[in-house]
Parts: C-alpha cells; sequence; structure tokens
C-alpha cells in the first residue's frame, strides 16, 4: 500500500488556501449581520431625523425643529397627542394586566406539568402547549373573535378590555411555561421531598423551595410576556374593544395610517422611546460587563 507524501510547498499552499476561504467566510458572515442590523435600525434612525422637522410628509425637510416634541408633550390641548398618550396608556395597561396574569398562569402550569407523575399525561400537555407557539397568530386571533361572537350571544359578553386581555394572556401563557420550565428542570428534586419530610407542607414547600429556585425563569417569562403584548397587533385588533375608541398604538398607527399618514407627533414619540430602550440597554449591559467583571475578580 503506497503513502502519498505532500511536499513542503503543497503543504503550504493547502493551508493558505484554508486561511482564504476562512476570511472570505468570515467577510460574508459579517455583511450580513451589517445588512440585518442596517435593514433593522435604518427606520428608527430615519424616522428620528425626520422628527426634528415639521413637514407633514415624511422624507421631506422644511427646517429644523423641536415642535413636534413640544405639542407631544401638550396633550390637553393637542389632538393627535392626546391619542398617542391614551393609546401608550393602554398598550401599558393591557401589557402588564395580561403579563402578571399570564406569569402567574404559567409559572403554575409549568410547575404542575413538571410534578405530573404520568409521563403520557405530561408530554402530552406540553405538545399541546406548543401549538399556540408555531400555530399562525391570525389563527388564533380569528377563533378568539369567533368565541367572543358565540358568548355575547349567549352571555351578553361584548368585546372589551377583558377579552382584550384574555387575547393577550392566551398569546403569553406558553412562553412563559416555556421559559420558567428549564429552570425547574435544573432544580435538585430531592429539595422538594427533604422539605415535605422535614415538616413542610406542601403549600410551604412550594412558596419557600420551589419559587425561589425558579425566580429568575418567571422574571424571564414575564418579561417575555410584556413584550409580546406590546408588539402584538394581530390578537389585538380581533379581540379589542368595538366601542369607545380604546386603541393600543399598533391598532392607533394602522388607523392613523389608513387614515392618510402619521401624525408628526408619533415619529417625536416614536424617537423618545427608541431613546429611553437603548439607555436602559446600555446600562443593562453596563451592568452586567461590571458584574462579570467582578465574578471573575473573585474567582482569582
Amino acid at each position: 500500500m503506497r503513502t502519498a507524501v505532500l511536499s513542503e510547498e503543497q503543504v503550504n499552499e493547502a493551508l493558505r488556501r484554508k486561511r482564504i476561504r476562512g476570511k472570505v467566510g468570515k467577510i460574508v458572515i459579517m455583511a450580513l449581520v451589517y445588512i440585518v442590523l442596517i435593514m433593522m435600525y435604518a427606520p428608527l434612525i430615519y424616522i428620528t431625523i425626520y422628527s426634528f422637522t415639521t413637514n407633514q410628509t415624511t422624507g421631506m425637510w422644511s427646517g429644523f425643529s423641536f415642535q413636534n416634541y413640544t405639542t407631544l408633550f401638550k396633550y390637553s390641548t393637542n389632538l393627535n397627542a392626546k391619542k398617542i398618550w391614551d393609546a401608550a396608556r393602554n398598550t401599558a395597561l393591557v401589557a402588564i394586566t395580561a403579563g402578571l396574569i399570564s406569569t402567574i398562569l404559567g409559572t403554575l402550569g409549568a410547575i404542575g406539568m413538571y410534578y405530573t407523575r404520568k409521563k403520557w399525561m405530561r408530554n402530552s400537555l406540553e405538545f399541546v402547549n406548543q401549538i399556540p407557539v408555531v400555530n399562525a397568530e391570525i389563527v388564533t386571533a380569528v377563533s378568539l373573535c369567533v368565541l367572543f361572537v358565540i358568548t355575547s350571544k349567549a352571555l351578553g359578553l361584548s368585546r372589551s378590555f377583558f377579552t382584550l386581555v384574555v387575547g393577550h394572556i392566551v398569546l403569553s401563557i406558553p412562553y412563559v411555561v416555556m421559559s420558567v420550565k428549564p429552570k425547574l428542570e435544573q432544580m435538585d428534586p430531592s429539595l422538594y421531598e427533604a422539605a415535605l419530610d422535614l415538616g413542610a407542607t406542601q403549600t410551604q414547600a412550594l412558596w419557600k423551595v420551589i419559587v425561589p429556585d425558579i425566580v429568575p425563569g418567571i422574571l424571564s417569562g414575564f418579561l417575555l410576556s410584556i413584550t409580546l403584548s406590546l408588539d402584538d397587533f394581530v390578537i389585538t385588533a380581533f379581540t379589542k374593544p368595538t366601542t369607545g375608541g380604546f386603541d393600543t398604538l399598533s391598532t392607533y398607527v394602522d388607523s392613523a395610517t389608513a387614515k392618510g399618514g402619521l401624525p408628526t407627533q408619533l415619529r417625536a414619540f416614536t424617537a423618545l422611546l427608541f431613546a429611553v430602550i437603548l439607555i436602559v440597554m446600555i446600562l443593562m449591559n453596563i451592568k452586567s460587563i461590571r458584574n462579570a467583571k467582578f465574578l471573575n475578580k473573585k474567582e482569582k
């Protein structure tokens, strides 16, 4: 059997080609990352720039001005500003209410599924929980709308703030369960049994042993449910009140666009919201970096 022996030049050539392929691949990946970032942030930067001009048409510059920001906070005299702040208040109220209820129900559901003894039942519950996640949101929205139409005829329960919150809860609960479940799996199961052996009731063991261990999962599920609620449009459009002019930010933007364009004050509101989120993210990153450095020093 003959063994091929490569010369030093052939080995160097092969290594050179490998390095070139690696560099090309890295350049392509970085180019794709920058393209995605540009597509994500270019509209926000565009809106922020034109929030400093009063021209009704976005893209037309009519001079630098802070008028959009000043009128945004004069919501008592400016109708557009009042609608924007009302929509923002409604959005926050729905998100917090649905987030709290979803977190409670989702946490209890995750604990119940984790401690279900029958494997087939636990697998069935996990499968049912994943259906809303992979299902199209429009299907969930239409199903809820049909349900509320039926209940309105049978029970006199028309679409209201209650139906809107229910719709957002249905959307958020599966994600809370998926956030809490990994923390339950990481927990030592013997701790719960030890608490029972030491005389604790099931309720005491739940609150003093299980819940403290899964707090990070509960918090992440709560934040995720709020994010989903703030960002939702489809379910909101199908479940929000039909009377009283109730709007969230997503439905307000949709209705304003359909009527002929966004008010200039909305550009200022978008720029302020983006700036607040950006500042919060920067502060969180700085805190995480400081915590990492502190842990590294502590380990050394």
